[in-house]
């Protein structure tokens, strides 16, 4: 049996968000199928494992729940795959269990964006999900257009600044993002969730955004806002050579933006959606607490011609490769309702609720697409174990004189 540990929270803004991914993927799996190792990163980067992290009501004392769990702990050696206990007594060793997967559902900073995969990378352990690289370049929207603009993946206009530049060049960072024209949508380049968003439509709201996004970042990117703004959401899983794209949905949003209120606090109703409801396990545990972006308010299928529909899922796969991504990830589109117009809006390398709802829609049971994502980590992972990473010679035995010329050699 495959021990496989799901690790969430963590230091983000999307901490809570995580949370609830994870614990309804983690209810999602047949006991019998996998040995799941639940761990919680929390706020402060502390990892905490145990039985209670997987009820999500228990979420709501969070002091009670982490005595009732274990601190523990991975080291940085190259395979090394077992995780510690931080504190041992006579009747429990130092190693909890040894790893054989890892699978990151931590949303945002210091895990969708690569870090908690470079880390794996650096031992060796296998890990669910896209590598480091493509990650950091979901979670960077900026990289995100340049991305698409690199590969004729159309996006919308836009600028970028930094919280430094924009106010100590203030006029001149002004009249570039003014170029465009308002209205305009200013977001941190790095955070997702909706996090620090907002619309502007004149100059004194531009201000206001930009400090609003200053708050969580310091690389700010302001974009034009779609006009008849219909938002179009797919997700892609598999590897480069095999990947699949979902149905689509349409969330539907209470103002001019998606906001993190309608991701995450909605009334958990849709529309002609049979995917909405979990199946089995994952609907009878994940009710118990709130659903995460599988309880917002969807259009699923969404209500597009056919050739539209085709054309969005082209591009989500085209996306999902130049990028090279794996694992499962969902893309997030505009679409111009009047003009027809069809922009990439950002990458979701971790996507909230790993986009069951839309695989379930699309008659692909969620249990199912969990496997074989597990598979693609297992199958990259030995990929990878075949090339070359060093070479057998020892070119300081060789001579040479690499010491000539360096700091503080003797002449």
């Amino acid at each position: 049996m495959i021990t496989l540990a799901i690790l969430f929270g963590g230091v983000s803004v999307e901490h809570e968000i995580s949370v609830i991914s994870a614990v309804q993927t983690i209810n999602a799996f047949p006991e019998y199928k996998y040995n799941i190792v639940p761990i919680y990163i929390s706020k402060e980067g502390e990892w905490y494992t145990g039985p209670g992290l997987t009820v999500m009501s228990n979420y709501r004392n969070m002091k009670k729940l982490l005595s009732w769990c274990e601190k523990v702990y991975m080291t940085p050696t190259r395979g090394d795959f077992n995780l510690y206990r931080s504190k041992t007594n006579m009747f429990k060793g130092r190693v909890v269990t040894k790893i054989d997967v890892a699978f990151p559902i931590l949303h945002g900073s210091y895990g969708e964006d690569g870090s908690l995969q470079g880390f794996f990378e650096m031992i060796g352990l296998p890990y669910v999900g896209s590598n480091l690289r493509a990650c950091n370049l979901a979670m960077d929207k900026i990289a995100t257009k340049y991305l698409c603009k690199a590969n004729d993946i159309p996006c919308v206009d836009y600028v970028w600044t930094t919280d430094r530049e924009w106010f100590e060049q203030h006029d001149a960072q002004k009249a570039r993002a003014e170029k465009i024209g308002y209205p305009l949508i200013v977001k941190p380049a790095g955070l997702g969730s909706s996090v620090g968003i907002s619309k502007a439509a004149n100059a004194e709201e531009l201000d206001r955004a930009v400090d609003l996004a200053a708050k969580f970042t310091d690389k700010i990117i302001i974009e034009k806002m779609v006009q008849n703004l219909q938002e179009i959401n797919c997700s892609v899983y598999g590897s480069y050579h095999d990947c699949h794209a979902s149905v689509l949905e349409e969330p539907l949003r209470s103002g001019d933006i998606l906001s993190y209120q309608d991701k995450y606090m909605g009334s958990g109703s849709s529309k002609g959606s049979k995917g909405m409801k979990a199946g089995g396990k994952l609907g009878a545990k994940a009710a118990a607490g709130s659903k995460g972006m599988s309880g917002s308010q969807r259009k699923c299928p969404a209500d597009l011609p056919e050739d539209v529909t085709k054309r969005i899922q082209s591009l989500a796969i085209k996306t999902f490769k130049e990028m090279n991504a794996s694992g499962i990830i969902r893309i997030d589109f505009m679409r111009d309702s009047v003009s027809g117009d069809v922009y990439v809006n950002e990458i979701n390398a971790i996507p909230g609720s790993l986009s069951f709802y839309l695989w379930e829609a699309t008659g692909k049971k969620f249990v199912d697409v969990l496997d074989e994502i597990i598979a693609v980590a297992i199958k990259e992972s030995d990929n990878k174990h075949k090339l070359l990473s060093s070479f057998d010679q020892n070119i300081f035995a060789m001579g040479g004189g690499f010491g000539t010329g360096a700091k503080g050699a003797k002449r």
